[in-house]
């Protein structure tokens, strides 16, 4: 059976510990590769690798030869595209239409945004005036942070490594990436990449394993890290915040959410449907900016739950390589557990089941898969769990509001602050609205519409830290000031 190993100084290495853990196709539910786990030992090697490479050829080259580098990259992956989709779309069991354009595009893409972006950043200079009238000059200078923790998650695991490791790199940095045990093989597989663009060893690592007691926790204890960038939930970013507290290292995460959508009656109801469709459902609900909290205003209600149910039932479920298929299962039979538990709570509950609330019928060869039905509920108080915690799946709560008042009141009734849309033709209320809700991105009627040059990150228990443009540069470099009398 194929074997996952760690990627350290260039060269893939199994552990020294013998330990290994199953790879699982969450379509049905079989093994389909062992992934070797790391001990501190790997943990070790692979952060003193990244250390020494700092002061190896990388951190000789000029910029425009580590971004030419990171061109090669991206080209890398895109000429290897099949090969990287096929991978993705095992470890996830998302739909290959949705891979093909969203997941394996943006993930090479991610290499040569910044790689052209830390190239047109400019730095900071000031002359002032000295009491013997030479004067004086300040400038400043960007230098690599160091080694860096990237610790990914398993919902766009290409892309949003990647979304870390190519600002980390384009800035000078070295890296040790930690994948989310669920979905380990693209960030192996771009050792491979990395290899053949003329990255030098030591400069891209890869551990995997999981949280507590393994590779995540020794990775996050190591000394010699300088910084980490987490994706993934509040509560595991909490952890990470405390241990990297130790030594005082710098931390951006982008953590836990609980998204409102709020649809005001002069909305274009297509628009909010189709928006609120994807913001739902799209990626099996599995996508930090998704909207589970839907908010409709009283007038519409009605024909909101209506639409949005008939659209829900024309999903189509099916494993990656059904072309017609656009509802894949969710990562694994654990997270299915959770969804599901959630889906149970809501009844008990009381909540009125508009679409959905179960596990689909399979054919027998899919049986054993992750699936779940997409889910509409109405009816539920603000205070049941399904409305405060994050589900991370194909399913949404809609309830009515009177005011825009009190809808705003509604969105910001959580302790999360990641996301939310808004969908209304009314100008003056969007900008209004969009001012008072307490969240890092804020979409008027659109969804998931990313402009990488602009801040991305969470308020509240939603994260700390923006990254996208100058943002990344700003955690993954350290400003020196240079005064020069003159």
């Amino acid at each position: 059976m194929k074997e996952i190993k760690h990627y350290i100084n260039g060269q893939y290495v199994g552990s020294a510990n013998g330990k290994l853990f199953d790879n699982v196709n969450p379509v049905n539910g079989k093994v389909i590769a062992k992934v070797h786990e790391a001990g501190r030992d790997e943990v070790d090697a692979a952060v003193k690798a990244a250390r020494a490479a700092l002061k190896g050829p990388w951190g000789k080259m000029t910029l425009d030869e580590r971004t030419r580098i990171l061109h090669k990259v991206a080209d890398g992956i895109n000429d290897r595209f099949d090969e990287f989709l096929e991978a993705e779309c095992l470890d996830t069991g998302k739909p290959k239409s949705m891979a093909s354009h969203i997941d394996i595009p943006r993930g090479a893409a991610n290499f040569k945004v910044f790689a052209d972006m830390v190239k047109n950043v400019a730095a900071e200079s000031f002359e002032m005036a000295t009491p013997d009238g030479s004067g004086a000059l300040n400038y400043a200078v960007r230098r690599p942070k160091g080694v860096i923790g990237v610790i990914s998650p398993w919902n766009l695991p290409l892309l949003l490594m990647t979304w870390k490791v190519g600002p980390a790199l384009a800035c000078g940095n070295t890296v040790v990436v930690k994948p989310s045990e669920e979905t380990p093989t693209t960030t192996a597989l771009l050792g491979e990449v990395m290899k053949e663009a003329g990255v030098p060893d030591g400069v891209y690592n890869v551990v995997h394993g999981f949280g507590g007691d393994s590779a995540g926790a020794f990775l996050t204890a190591h000394p010699d890290v300088d910084g980490f960038t987490f994706t993934g939930e509040t509560s595991t970013g909490e952890v990470i915040m405390k241990a990297a507290a130790k030594g005082i290292r710098d931390i951006s995460l982008e953590l836990g959410g609980k998204n409102a959508g709020l649809v005001f009656a002069d909305c274009d109801m297509d628009k909010a449907i189709e928006g609120t469709m994807r913001s739902a459902f799209v990626n099996c609900g599995q996508v930090c900016l998704g909207t589970e909290r839907v908010y409709v205003e009283r007038s519409i209600f009605d024909e909101f739950v209506s639409r949005l149910k008939a659209e829900a039932e024309k999903l189509r479920i099916g494993p990656p390589d059904d072309d017609k298929a656009n509802f894949g299962p969710l990562v694994s039979l654990k997270h299915r557990e959770k969804v599901l538990s959630y889906y149970q709570k809501a009844v008990d509950d009381g909540a009125t089941v508009v679409t959905g609330g179960g596990v689909p019928d399979m054919p027998e060869e899919y049986a054993g898969g992750a699936w779940v039905q997409p889910t509409i509920w109405t009816g539920l108080p603000d205070d049941s769990a399904v409305i405060t915690d994050e589900i991370f799946g194909p399913c949404c709560h809609i309830r009515p509001f009177d005011s825009e008042e009190e809808a705003i009141e509604l969105a910001n009734s959580l302790p999360y602050g990641l996301a939310s849309a808004i969908w209304t033709e009314n100008v003056s209320r969007a900008h209004r609205v969009a001012g008072q809700i307490e969240a890092g991105i804020i979409w008027v009627n659109s969804w998931f519409l990313r402009d990488l040059r602009t801040p991305f990150g969470g308020s509240k228990q939603s994260g700390i830290g923006r990254e996208g443009g100058v943002h990344s540069l700003e955690f993954y470099t350290e400003m020196k000031n240079v005064c020069i009398k003159l």
